[in-house]
Formats: structure tokens, C-alpha cells, sequence
């Protein structure tokens, strides 16, 4: 494996969203709004915040195997390892990141060159790269190159990495850093942008299209894919407490989904949102990522 070189980043992907969503009126101020009767109220308290409002744009964020929260700076190209307390404790440079995953080997799989100017002819130059977070100096190695514009990403049981490539679709890399063309070939979908795993099925959002979706795509049967919702603007996801799908839109909406059904409803309305991650081992709690660049912890009510 080789060390990552970094390219330029491009900002017009989340900005635009973000502006785009304060042109259609779709930012509400940053609180929690009136819940509907299928939805929980919920409390937000800030665990991070910004120290430059949009450049420290937050892309995403994950844990390691130690519960310690990291969070991709998409304009700062690197991710960052906060504490309780809410202060930066690592950096590791990463070119553009998006999703961070813990992996089956413990390492941290991070997406990079997660921005619009992979999409010129001749770019291609985004993947995912991985690190020891124990390390007292994690130095990123890259674990699959040559996609487009690789955003979200996830592990299933067996240890495939599943990468929303928004050029192509979903991605499948096998644990020996193989690309599984025959399974992806079928999962090909422009405008993939998050993605989560959740038992023997693919979730990933469409954020390229008039109107956004929340898709199905089975493990056996990639080419079986279906539309769980419809949703606007929505950017990543995870798999949270009670099962539910929660899902980060820039147009400031926390979204809850039931996989089952494709019944959602809304459980916050604040400033471009752009991914959610589940607190390991509580069963109430969920970390926010914000376009502003704030870390917010969402905690649902009974």
C-alpha cells in the first residue's frame, strides 16, 4: 500500500447544498422543533464546537474501537480525534475525507477525496484509506484507489466494505482490498451519496436527483434494489437505536426511518446537517455532524 497524496479540495459539492437549502427556506434556526405523535421529542447539546463556522465543515464522523470519536474536516483534509470534553486530541491528514468506519482488524477506514473535482475527466482520484488510531502516529495507507467521488461507506459481517461512490454507485471491496466488479456492476447508481449496512441489506441516500431517496439494495441481489423513502437533500446515515435508520439531510432535517415500513418523520430541524453516528452502548444517544462545523449530541427521549 501506498501513502496518500492529497488534491486539491473542492467545496462546491456541500456549500452548494448548503446554500441551496437556505435559498429553498428549508434551514430552520437551531432547535429542536415540534415533534410529530410517530416521532420522539429529543434534547441537543453541543459536544464540539466549530472554531471557523462552514470551513471546519464536518463531513462525517465515526468511532474507534476505544470509543473515541473522530471527524472528518473536509477543508482542513483531516480527521480528528476529539475526547469527552470535546477537545481535539489527534490529527491525521486526509485528502477531502468523508465516512469513517471502524474495521473488522480494529484500523479505521476513512473515504477520501470526497469532493466535485474528481468529476473532470481525468480525476478519478478517491478512495479510502486506513490507519491504526492506537498509533502514536497514524500514517493513512490507501486500501482502494480510482473511484470517482467516494462519500459514504460501511463493513457488513463478512468484512466487504460497501463505499457510495456518487460517479458510479455502491462499491463492493472484498478484505483482500479486491473490488468486487460483479456485485457492484448491479448496485450501479449515479448520485449515491451515504451509506450504512444493516444486517443482509445496503442503505444508501441519492442526493443527486430532483427528488432525493433512501434505497434498499439487498446483499444477494444487489440488481433487486428498491426505494425505502423519499427524502430532500439527504446526506449520510447510520443505523441507530431501536433499528431505525437516522438520516442527515443539508436542508437541517434529522431523519428518522423505519427500514421495514419507509415510515419517517422528523426529529430536529437545525443548520445543514451532514452525518449521524450511533454512540457505542447507549441505546438513547447520537452523534451529529453539522455543515457549520459544530458536534451535536442528540439524545431521544422515552
Amino acid at each position: 500500500m501506498q501513502p496518500l497524496v492529497s488534491p486539491r479540495p473542492s467545496r462546491l459539492a456541500p456549500v452548494g447544498a448548503a446554500l441551496l437549502a437556505v435559498a429553498l427556506g428549508a434551514v430552520a434556526p437551531g432547535t429542536a422543533r415540534s415533534q410529530p405523535v410517530s416521532c420522539p421529542a429529543v434534547t441537543v447539546t453541543t459536544a464540539g464546537t466549530a472554531v471557523i463556522p462552514f470551513v471546519d465543515w464536518a463531513e462525517n464522523l465515526g468511532y474507534d474501537a476505544h470509543g473515541q470519536l473522530w471527524v472528518a474536516r473536509l477543508y482542513r483534509n483531516e480527521v480528528q480525534r476529539y475526547d469527552s470534553a470535546g477537545r481535539v486530541t489527534a490529527t491525521v491528514p486526509v485528502a477531502s475525507p468523508g465516512a469513517i468506519r471502524l474495521g473488522p482488524d480494529r484500523l479505521l477506514y476513512v473515504v477520501y477525496g470526497d469532493n466535485s473535482l474528481n468529476f473532470v475527466p481525468g480525476g478519478h482520484d478517491s478512495g479510502v484509506v486506513r490507519f491504526d488510531p492506537a498509533a502514536d502516529r497514524p500514517v493513512p495507507e490507501v486500501f482502494v484507489s480510482g473511484l470517482t467521488m467516494a462519500n459514504g461507506a460501511d463493513f457488513d459481517a463478512a468484512g466487504n466494505l460497501y463505499i457510495a461512490d456518487t460517479g458510479s454507485g455502491v462499491v463492493r471491496v472484498r478484505p483482500d482490498c479486491s473490488l468486487d466488479t460483479a456485485w457492484s456492476d448491479q448496485a450501479q447508481t449515479f448520485g449515491v451519496n451515504g451509506l450504512t449496512v444493516q444486517g443482509d441489506s445496503v442503505y444508501t441516500t441519492v442526493y443527486l436527483t430532483p427528488q432525493g431517496r433512501l434505497l434498499r439494495i439487498p446483499i444477494a441481489d444487489p440488481s433487486r434494489r428498491s426505494t425505502v423513502a423519499d427524502t430532500v437533500l439527504a446526506d449520510d446515515l447510520a443505523v441507530g437505536p431501536g433499528e431505525f435508520l437516522y438520516t442527515a439531510t443539508t436542508s437541517g432535517a434529522l431523519l428518522r426511518t423505519d427500514p421495514a415500513t419507509g415510515a419517517t418523520c422528523t426529529l430536529l430541524t437545525r443548520d445543514p446537517l451532514a452525518a449521524v453516528a450511533a454512540v457505542p452502548g447507549s441505546p438513547r444517544d447520537l452523534m451529529v455532524a453539522t455543515g457549520r462545523g459544530d458536534i451535536l449530541t442528540v439524545r431521544l427521549g422515552d
